[in-house]
């Protein structure tokens, strides 16, 4: 009986962990895109001194809700993944550098940088000023989280 419950549990477990992986995958592009967006429509609303509207917030607030989403996805993957902590101390081998520490601690620094630029604008009352919060900490957000894609997972 015992073998079977462990059976039953270890096939539960991997098939938790192929669908948290394929979801992350997935949702990344959603993210991505999102952030993306945000980044063009603050350097467009700054260069072209635009008033910030509540369009902007949502389309800011979107891409905040989509790395917060994929950042819960990535810490519960993390934590179920056989690649994740256990090879943490592999640091010789790139490809497990980048999955077990690169990826996970850049795109965490990335996701609390978009966070700042989402509480700094909140202070601001000039539109300019908040298109520029955006522009830079949503665009260097952006510019970590592309460095530490493992691409050659993805294509």
């Amino acid at each position: 009986m015992a073998i079977f419950v462990i059976f039953v549990f270890n096939k539960k477990t991997q098939f938790m962990y192929h669908f948290l992986q394929k979801f992350h995958s997935g949702w990344a592009y959603l993210a991505l895109l999102l952030l993306v967006f945000a980044v063009i429509n603050a350097i467009i609303g700054f260069t072209s001194k635009k008033e910030f509207t509540a369009k902007d917030r949502k389309i800011s607030l979107f891409a905040l809700i989509g790395t917060h989403t994929q950042l819960l996805i990535g810490l519960i993957l993390y934590f179920v993944s056989p690649l994740g902590k256990d090879s943490l101390g592999q640091m010789s081998n790139a490809a497990l550098r980048l999955t077990s520490l690169e990826h996970p601690l850049i795109n965490l620094i990335a996701i609390v940088l978009i966070t700042i630029g989402w509480s700094k604008h909140k202070k601001l009352i000039n539109s300019e000023s908040k298109f520029k919060t955006f522009a830079i900490f949503y665009g260097l957000g952006l510019i970590l989280i592309l460095s530490r894609i493992p691409w050659n997972l993805w294509f």
